[in-house]
């Protein structure tokens, strides 16, 4: 029996296992290092980042994150001047190293190194920057009310490192550490005002400005700055504070300044307005009042309060010097003025009235000036020759006669001044007469005038006993071409005599004048200066108002 073999080889030889080629596999694996690189750069770089984040105790605070790096270097510029600004980094944050300006805007900048690897990649170095601006703390209030045994309270929205307070060159510095919003500026007077600066940390002092504080009391009061009853200047601005609101005191009406001057009110806050004048100011040697429409209390020099309806203060005169300058510019004077030059505006003229007297010197108009008349001048101080110099620019401008530099008097100088209206020189009327009369007999009346002697030694009587004719010098006041001269006479029996001509008079009752004498050159008047008709006519036209009349002593 056959047995059939079921071993015999199969049709298909099984296959071997499968395998994968070898460079397929490397490339397999360079992807994936390929991939954890890029992850890694990925996150490098998302952590490789740096800023200059706001900080309130610094210009700036340097942040970096993981990868990013150390801060090399910072610096610091002023947008505004475009200056250096020195600083320095201290624990991460930009500090400068001198106080600045409040409100100065700055910008910041720092370098920052990378690590080796991201540096590789993105750069070894990374510059981050920053414009910031120095704060500013403002004061809360300027006007307080203190109540009684308190001290005024400066308070502001963010504290503060330092303040000073009090008179300029004078003023009180405190630091304060830790800064403060509050602090109290010590023992006052019950009401005042006073200049105060103050600065945050790292700043320097501000700019000043003044705090104004008040009693608590029902009355309202006012204190000015100047301090009522102080002495301005023509173009002092005038500052009034007020306890209550300005328009619950004036309405809608700005307040009346007396006397009038050129210039603007303003209000600058609801406590206070500001006068400014312009043009020439406030007259010289006037009181100006500030007219209250009820009573106040007016903060005095003191600090005290006393009630009033007006505030007021000085403006004192110009000063002499100038006042013999503007006389001599304008031909007043038998000196001219060599100095200088003062513009010819309002601002100016006033300045060199009161605070920027020029500085030169005076000289002869005429080389022949008598001796007497040189004798009479002192350059800087009152004297005769200014009051008939005043007298002569009043009479011709149409003012009061008195030989005054009142309020009016001054600023019609300065504005002939400014025009250049100087006194004419052609005729007797003009330019400058100096008479003297010598008492020495035989008496005599001699007449100076533009450089040219017009009457020397003409007869004269003077006063006999008991009715002198006065030693001194006197300008001409009161002038008559004809006039009735009466009196007392020396045993009290009294006189009228009219007609008498060519009159000038120059001290009291005493004139230059005509009167008929059988003869001349002795004490024969009762006090005048007598003198032949025709020579009494040649004088009087040389005799204008403020003409310096000199009796010398026999």
């Amino acid at each position: 029996m056959l047995i059939e073999d079921r071993s015999t080889t199969p049709d298909y030889p099984p296959q071997s296992p499968r395998r994968w080629p070898k460079r397929l596999l490397v490339g397999g694996l360079v992807t994936l290092v390929l991939a954890a690189v890029a992850a890694f750069v990925v996150s490098a770089f998302a952590l490789s980042g740096s800023s200059i984040e706001p900080d309130g105790s610094s210009l700036g605070k340097v942040s970096t994150d993981s990868f990013g790096g150390e801060v090399s270097s910072v610096s610091a510029t002023a947008v505004k001047s475009g200056k250096d600004v020195p600083v320095e980094l201290v624990d991460d944050r930009i500090v400068p190293t001198k106080k600045l300006h409040a409100g100065m805007e700055i910008k910041v900048e720092a370098n920052v190194k990378r690590p080796s690897m991201i540096g590789f990649l993105a750069g070894s170095t990374k510059t981050v920057s920053q414009t910031v601006t120095m704060p500013a703390a403002k004061l809360e209030q300027k006007w307080l009310i203190v109540k009684s045994g308190k001290s005024p309270r400066l308070t502001f929205d963010q504290p503060v490192s330092e303040v000073a307070y009090g008179p300029s060159g004078e003023m009180v510095h405190r630091k304060l550490d830790p800064p403060r919003t509050s602090v109290t500026l010590g023992k006052q007077p019950s009401a005042g005002q006073m200049p105060v600066k103050w600065a945050m940390t790292n700043e320097k002092l501000g700019k000043t400005k003044t705090v104004t504080w008040f009693p608590a009391t029902g009355t309202p009061i006012v204190a000015a700055n100047p301090t009522a009853g102080a002495t301005i200047s023509a173009s002092t601005p005038l500052e009034l504070t007020f306890s209550k609101p300005v328009k619950k005191i004036f309405g809608s009406e700005d307040p009346k300044l007396s006397p009038e001057v050129p210039g603007k009110w303003k209000t600058k806050n609801r406590h206070t307005v500001v006068f400014t004048p312009s043009g020439f100011g406030a007259p010289l040697a006037a009181e100006m009042k500030v007219e209250l429409p009820e009573k106040l209390g007016i903060v005095q020099s003191d600090g005290s309060t006393k009630e009033a309806t007006t505030v007021g203060w000085e403006v004192p005169a110009g000063s002499e010097m100038r006042l013999q300058q503007l006389l001599a510019g304008l031909g007043y004077l038998p000196w001219k003025f060599d100095g200088e030059v003062v513009a010819k505006t309002p601002e100016a003229q006033i300045a060199a009235a009161t605070t920027e007297v020029p500085k030169g010197h005076f000289s002869p108009r005429w080389g022949n000036m008598p001796s007497g008349l040189k004798e009479l001048w002192t350059p800087g101080e009152e004297n005769v020759l200014v009051k008939g110099a005043l007298m002569s620019f009043e009479e011709r401008n149409g003012f009061e006669v008195d030989g005054l530099a009142g309020p009016v008097v001054w600023e019609a100088l300065m504005k002939a001044t400014i025009a250049g209206e100087v006194k004419p020189e052609d005729g007797a009327a003009n330019g400058y007469t100096y008479v003297w009369v010598n008492k020495t007999e035989p008496e005599t009346v001699n007449v100076w005038h533009n450089g040219k002697m017009i009457m020397s030694e003409a007869p004269a009587n003077t006063g006999i006993p008991g009715a002198e004719t006065e030693d001194g010098t006197f300008p001409v006041y009161l002038r008559y071409e004809e006039t009735t001269m009466s009196g007392e006479n020396p045993d009290g029996s009294h006189y009228s005599d009219p007609g008498i001509m060519w009159v000038s008079y120059f001290n009291g009752g005493d004139a230059l004048h005509q009167f008929d004498r059988a003869s001349y050159g002795s004490p024969q008047s009762l006090g005048c200066v007598e003198m032949p008709g025709e020579e009494a006519e040649a004088i009087w036209p040389y005799t204008p108002i403020g003409t310096p009349v000199t009796i010398n002593p026999a």
